[in-house]
């Protein structure tokens, strides 16, 4: 079982093969990971598609396979895999984490109260809300 981190959260992948730096995902099990999909036009998330390169497929796609590092290191995009290649990390390109900082809106996150319900910070978009974080470092 391998554990993918992405912007989306972490999923788990059972036919995930890591190979030195690439990480081989099933086709079936890419979108629930990434949120990326295999199209015929190329990998796909909405409506953009980034197509496959042909004079390096088998770098990116074999045998109902995709390799998701490779592909993320295309899009610009840093990875990065646990020795043992059971964990792997696809983050958000510095780009996007710029324009993220720029806007001063939060991510969505979900927190579970006292009594144990689950309230979300989408529930409050907008309104006013304070934030208030810390770290025990």
């Amino acid at each position: 079982m391998t554990t993918i981190l992405t912007d989306q959260g972490a999923a788990e992948a059972a036919g995930a093969r890591a190979e030195g730096d690439a990480l081989w995902l099933p086709n079936a099990e890419l979108e629930a990971a990434t949120g990326w999909a295999m199209k015929p036009e190329g990998l796909c998330r909405g409506p953009v598609c980034v197509p496959v390169p042909a004079q390096d497929r088998e770098t990116y796609v074999r045998d109902g396979m995709v390799n998701v590092a490779a592909f993320w290191r295309r899009l610009d995009k840093p990875v990065l895999g646990s020795e043992a290649g059971d964990v792997w990390v696809l983050g958000e390109a510095a780009e996007e984490r710029a324009q993220a900082l720029s806007s001063l809106e939060a991510p969505d996150f979900a927190l579970t109260d006292l009594d144990g319900r689950t309230h979300t910070l989408s529930e409050h978009r907008g309104k006013k809300v304070l934030l208030a974080t810390w770290a025990s470092w």
